[in-house]
């Protein structure tokens, strides 16, 4: 492991308390199984200056492209067939999960991002408390089952981050289940009780990996089941994640049979990984062109390069040379509308961002994921997986 000077290690500690420092903080951990990009040509995008949320649509996710109202509820689970791992004398193993789903109306009950609690826990303020999503808290579903998408985020991060992603898919007559990693980044559940990253000083990824994959194997029993929240198409379940959640997703495509196709959003691979996997698999990631640190596998080309010859079944390697490791998330979006913490090193802007402001990197992640999905799980073939598009020029197809 890569070894940090008590400077650096205080400017990570500081980072973490500012906006947007868990994500600067993943981007930054060169070390660790996540990926991080290696730095983007040109010059990093100039911070937006801070911002206090108001009321109005400039505080509010992006809206979904497709046509279907968006519902969501939250889920408390319990795996009551295991201890916590990170955590043995918390007991059984709490989840908590965001969904989003076609909902039979749109009302005017949006749902907040997260509380202003939540927000202070992760990332030190509380703006993310008046942000607002696009989805009808409490909204009834739409009748039909739906094929089932699993969102998981990157390592230090909430599952909100991937809401962009998780109401478009929705909008577009997918069921998507977000799930937070209790004890790998702060996670809030009913009461306000709020836990925290328990194993962040000394993570071993590849138990995250296949903890992850056992934390997806379960939700899916909740979710598949007779007695599930919402109807899914259980003959059609795709996981996508970002980070090491994209690596944790298939992970869980290897290991769970009811997995159909999984999407690796920027996410490293454990240096060994399960073994091969023989099903569809979208690597979409930033900065992977070229090696930057030769000889090393955790170096983002050369990571993908090794896992790529085990995934034997269907498959494509796309690239955002100007994306950055956060592209993928809501983090541009946000960063866009809050600004960057002051002092916010300008490598730390190339890796974590590149230079794409939000409203590409949300069009560009919501097009591709969508195209993926609607190709494997309702076999909608899309030109965008098979040659570049004049209407993404910031995106490569790389390997296929």
């Amino acid at each position: 492991m890569m070894l940090t000077s008590r400077k650096t290690r205080k400017t990570r500690t500081a980072s973490r308390r500012a906006f947007a420092g868990a994500a600067l903080l993943t981007a930054l951990a060169v070390a660790q199984v996540p990926a991080v990009a290696a730095t983007a040509s040109g010059p990093a995008p100039a911070p937006a200056p801070a911002q206090h949320p108001g009321a109005g649509a400039a505080d509010r996710i992006p809206a979904p492209t497709g046509k279907e109202p968006v519902g969501t509820k939250t889920l408390h689970l319990t795996d009551t067939s295991r201890p916590d791992p990170w955590k043995p004398a918390a007991g059984k193993r709490e989840l908590m999960v965001t969904l989003w789903y076609p909902a039979r109306h749109q009302g005017d009950r949006n749902a907040p991002y997260m509380s202003k609690q939540l927000s202070k826990a992760w990332l030190g303020q509380e703006q993310l408390g008046g942000v607002r999503t696009n989805a009808t808290a409490g909204a009834r579903p739409a009748p039909k089952a739906r094929p089932l998408v699993v969102l998981s985020p990157g390592f230090g991060m909430s599952r909100a981050s991937l809401t962009g992603l998780g109401e478009d898919l929705a909008s577009r007559g997918y069921a998507v289940a977000a799930l937070d990693h209790t004890y790998e980044a702060p996670v809030e559940f009913p009461g306000g009780r709020i836990e925290a990253c328990e194993i962040c000083k000394t993570p071993d990824f590849p138990a995250v990996v296949a903890n992850r994959s056992k934390d997806i194997r379960f939700l899916l029993d909740q979710l598949t089941g007779p007695r599930g929240p919402l109807a899914v198409d259980a003959r059609r379940i795709a996981v996508a994640g970002h980070s090491i959640g994209g690596a944790s997703a298939v992970r869980a495509l290897h290991d769970d049979p009811r997995v159909d196709a999984a999407v690796n959003l920027d996410g490293n691979f454990p240096p060994e990984f399960a073994g091969k996997v023989n099903k569809p698999v979208l690597l979409m990631g930033a900065q992977r062109a070229e090696v930057n640190d030769p000889g090393s596998e955790q170096d983002p080309r050369t990571n993908w390069d090794r896992t790529w010859k085990q995934l034997t079944g269907w498959k494509r390697w796309l690239d955002v040379p100007k994306g950055g490791h956060m592209t993928f998330t809501d983090a541009p979006w946000l960063v866009d509308r809050f600004g960057l913490p002051e002092g916010t090193p300008p490598d730390a802007v190339k890796r974590g961002y590149g230079t794409l402001h939000g409203p590409r990197s949300t069009a560009l992640t919501r097009a591709y994921v969508g195209a993926f999905l609607d190709r494997h799980l309702r076999g909608t073939p899309s030109p965008l997986l098979d040659r570049p598009s004049p209407a993404y020029p910031e995106v490569t197809l790389l390997k296929k």
